[in-house]
């Protein structure tokens, strides 16, 4: 499945089990690992599971296997590998103290230092 449906497919698995605040990150400048991060909020653990397997359902539907799922059985933060989209359902209060946002924003430049030219610039 191409990239781009598989994560539109996540995102939709996410939004039909009203995950909150679905952030989408296009992490190929950043990393190669995988191509596209997403990230949910459930409101409990039981939400946070609910979340993953319809992800996991969804794909499959898709015939598209995971290569990994970790944190299942606590349902704090459950992380999907479907290896060109990593998937992570956490709590809120886990969201919060891990921030992987803005770890793996490569829009906010930290990712990526400055060019020479504006340094230069800027010691000027």
């Amino acid at each position: 499945m191409e990239t781009e449906r598989l994560r539109e497919l996540v995102v939709t698995a996410l939004e039909d089990l009203k995950a909150a605040d679905i952030r989408a990150l296009d992490v190929r400048g950043a990393t190669a690992i995988t191509d596209f991060m997403v990230i949910a909020s459930g409101t409990s653990d039981r939400h946070v599971k609910s979340l993953a397997r319809n992800v996991l359902d969804k794909a499959r539907a898709h015939q598209v296997r995971a290569l990994g799922v970790e944190g299942e059985s606590e349902g704090e933060w459950v992380l999907v590998d479907l290896r060109d989209v990593v998937v992570h359902v956490m709590l809120p209060r886990v969201r919060d103290f891990y921030n992987l946002e803005k770890l793996w924003s490569v829009e906010s430049g930290a990712a990526t230092p400055p060019e020479p030219a504006v340094a230069a610039r800027r010691r000027r």
